[in-house]
């Protein structure tokens, strides 16, 4: 071999070996097993209260709606949970979501798609004395998610039914007030809806004390939300 063949050698074999560095770099399954990045996945905020946060179900983080709206969606998704136990939509109401550090996080969090499931501790006669600042408020809730860099798709959801007085929630408001008001937001925001309240009715045996469901009851709200929001195959 003479020299110039040796040098055209070693310049072709070392160009060999850069491309095969760069190529472990860049797709090393090790460091991304499948294939994807956190950027790649679209992030779904939950914001709520104890139905969503999974308050009475037992081992919330995996039964919980939102981890087993996770589950279902699958790996091209992150879904995160913002739920706050005994919140309210209303600012003078006695435990406002506006207040929580959830609520700032769920902004830090730069949603691609946020799921609203407020308005149960809302209608608590001590809260309610303010429902006439609910519509503004929720309306102004959901601007605030607009208003993301991120641009998310927002969803809103009516409340699941109360089976009970617990701790002073009306069904009555429920019904009348506060659903009729969730529906007009989306309207005016151009959000979308959820009806959960339609989908866990005539269904008390989900709800071991009357208003938070079990493990099957958020695997109705999952399957709910899923529907609406995942991807539809095309036909």
């Amino acid at each position: 071999m003479t020299g110039k063949s040796v040098l055209i050698f070693s310049i072709a074999f070392l160009f060999v070996l850069l491309m095969g560095w760069f190529g472990r770099q860049r797709f090393d399954p090790r460091e991304n097993p499948v294939g994807q990045t956190p950027t790649d996945q679209v992030r779904i905020a939950c914001i709520g209260d104890s139905i969503t946060f999974g308050s009475g179900i037992r081992n919330p983080k995996r039964n919980s709606y939102p981890a087993q709206l996770g589950r279902r969606l699958g790996k091209g998704y992150r879904v995160r949970n913002f739920g706050v136990g005994g919140t309210t939509l209303l600012k003078q109401g006695d435990s406002p979501y506006w207040q929580q550090k959830a609520y700032q996080q769920a902004l830090a969090f730069n949603p691609n798609i946020v799921v609203i499931k407020l308005g149960t501790n809302d209608s608590k006669p001590q809260n309610w004395r303010y429902g006439e600042a609910f519509l503004e408020e929720y309306e102004a809730l959901v601007e605030q998610f607009q208003s993301l860099s991120s641009q998310p798709e927002i969803w809103v959801c009516t409340p699941v039914p109360a089976y009970s007085q617990l701790a002073g929630i009306e069904a009555t408001v429920i019904v009348k007030e506060v659903i009729p008001q969730v529906k007009q937001v989306a309207e005016l925001t151009g959000a979308g809806l959820i009806d959960l309240y339609g989908a866990l009715s005539d269904r008390p045996e989900l709800f071991p004390d009357g208003i938070h469901p079990n493990a099957d009851g958020a695997e109705l709200i999952a399957e709910t939300v899923f529907r609406t929001i995942a991807p539809q195959p095309a036909t």
